[in-house]
C-alpha cells in the first residue's frame, strides 16, 4: 500500500536531524541595520539593502505621494491595464542609465530570469550556465527546455570547450556577483565568449548594479566594458534599490520580444506604480549620493582585514557579500543562533544553497552600518569561532 501523501513527519525531521531546517524569524519596523526580531532589537548582517535606500525618507516620501496619485494596486498585467506613466519613466530612466535602448519591468528578479531565459530559447538551442549560477537562472535554463549544461565556477577553458563542441544556438548565462560567494563573473572572457561564437549573454546583476562601478552601473562599468559586451542585463531592485521588483536591459528588439514572449511579463500583474515611483527616487539617489558605496568598500575592507587577523576563513570577495565559511551545516547554525543571542543577526547559508560541505555565514553590509558595528561583530565572532 502506497504511504499518505500528506506524511511530511520524516522528511521533516531528516531536515532537522541534518541541520538543514529552515525557520522564518518574525521581524517588525522598517528595514535597516536595527530590527526588531522576534521581539529583540538586533543589528542586522543579512540583509541586501546594500545602499541603506530601502528606509531612505526621500523613497518612502516617493512612495507615500505616489500611493496618493495612483492607489495601491497596478490593477492587472503591463499588457492589459497595468502598465502607467510611472512604470513607463523608470523604464526609460533605466535603458538611460544602462546605455541601453529599452528597459522592461518585472515583478520579481526571479521572474525575470525564468521569463527571459524561456522566450530567447528553446529546445534546438543550448544554454550554459555557471555551476554557483543563482536557482533563479538556472530554473530558467532547465524550464526553457533548451539543451541545459553547467561550467565549472568561473572557468572559462570549460565553457570554451563546451562551445566549441555544440555550435548550437547558444546562450551563456552567469551571475555578475554571485550572491552566496561574493565573488565576480569574469565578465570580459564571458563577453569575449560570447562575441566570438556568435552566442547570446545574459548576465544576472542583481548584487552589483547600484554598487559596483563608480557611478553605480555594476559589473559593467566595474570591468569598463561597453554595453554592447553584454547584450541582455538583468538587475533587481530589492537589493541597492531598497524597493523591489525587477528589470531587464537591452536593445530595441530585445525588449519586443520579451514582451510577446516572456510568460512571467504578459501572464502576471504590473509592479504597483507606488513601486516604480520610489524606485526612480532610488535611482537618483543612487547616481548622486556617491558616498554609500565609498563608505560601504571602507566597511567591507575594515572587516576583511580583521576576519583575516583572527584566522576566519573569507572568501574571495571584496563586495558587501561576505562568507564566513565553517563547512558544517549544524555548527553553521549553531554559531548563527550565538551571534542572535549576542545581539547580531547573521543567516547560516547551508544546502542546497551552496554545495555540501561548505556551509556558511553569510554576512552583509549595509552603507548604513557604522565602523563600531563592524568592529562588535567582530568581537562577538572571536567569541564564537576561536
Amino acid at each position: 500500500m502506497s504511504s499518505d501523501f500528506y506524511d511530511f513527519a520524516d522528511q521533516l525531521t531528516r531536515l532537522n536531524q541534518q541541520g538543514l531546517y529552515r525557520r522564518r524569524r518574525v521581524t517588525d519596523g522598517p528595514q535597516g541595520i536595527l530590527v526588531r526580531v522576534d521581539g529583540k532589537q538586533v543589528i542586522n548582517f543579512c540583509s541586501n539593502d546594500y545602499l541603506g535606500l530601502a528606509n531612505h525618507p526621500e523613497v518612502a516620501a516617493g512612495f507615500k505621494q505616489a500611493v496618493d496619485r495612483y492607489g495601491v494596486g497596478s490593477g492587472s498585467a503591463h499588457l492589459i491595464c497595468g502598465h502607467g506613466s510611472a512604470h513607463h519613466a523608470l523604464e526609460e530612466e533605466l535603458a538611460e542609465f544602462t546605455g541601453r535602448d529599452r528597459a522592461l519591468l518585472f515583478s520579481t528578479g526571479y521572474m525575470a530570469n525564468l521569463g527571459v531565459i524561456s522566450a530567447l530559447v528553446g529546445r534546438n538551442d543550448r544554454v550554459f550556465e555557471d555551476r554557483l549560477n543563482h536557482a533563479s537562472l538556472l530554473d530558467g535554463g532547465l524550464l526553457s527546455r533548451a539543451r541545459f549544461m553547467r561550467f565549472r565556477h568561473l572557468d572559462g577553458k570549460e565553457l570554451q570547450a563546451h562551445l566549441l563542441a555544440h555550435p548550437e544556438r547558444t546562450l551563456i548565462v552567469s551571475d555578475g556577483v554571485f550572491s552566496m560567494d561574493g565573488d565576480l563573473a569574469d565578465l570580459p572572457v564571458l563577453a569575449a565568449l560570447a562575441q566570438q561564437h556568435q552566442a547570446g549573454l545574459l548576465i544576472d546583476d542583481a548584487h552589483g548594479f547600484g554598487v559596483l562601478g563608480r557611478n553605480g552601473g555594476g559589473i559593467v562599468e566595474h570591468f569598463g566594458l561597453a554595453p554592447g559586451d553584454v547584450p541582455i542585463l538583468m538587475g533587481t531592485f530589492g537589493k541597492a534599490f531598497g524597493t523591489f521588483g525587477a528589470f531587464v536591459a537591452g536593445s530595441d528588439d530585445l525588449i519586443e520580444i520579451l514582451i510577446q514572449k516572456a510568460r512571467s511579463y504578459v501572464f502576471t500583474t504590473a509592479l504597483p506604480a507606488a513601486i516604480a515611483e520610489a524606485t526612480r527616487v532610488s535611482l537618483r539617489l543612487m547616481q548622486t549620493e556617491t558616498w554609500r558605496r565609498d563608505k560601504l568598500r571602507f566597511l567591507v575592507a575594515r572587516f576583511r582585514a580583521g576576519a583575516l587577523q583572527q584566522g576566519l576563513q573569507l572568501m574571495d570577495s571584496f563586495t558587501a557579500i561576505q562568507p564566513v565559511l565553517v563547512g558544517d551545516s549544524q555548527l553553521a547554525v549553531s554559531i548563527s543562533q550565538s551571534l542572535l543571542r549576542q545581539g547580531f543577526w547573521v543567516s547560516a547559508i547551508r544546502p542546497p544553497t551552496v554545495p555540501a560541505g561548505t556551509a556558511r555565514l553569510r554576512v552583509t553590509f549595509s552603507a548604513e552600518h557604522e565602523t563600531q558595528h563592524v568592529d562588535a561583530l567582530l568581537d562577538a565572532l572571536c567569541k564564537v569561532m576561536t
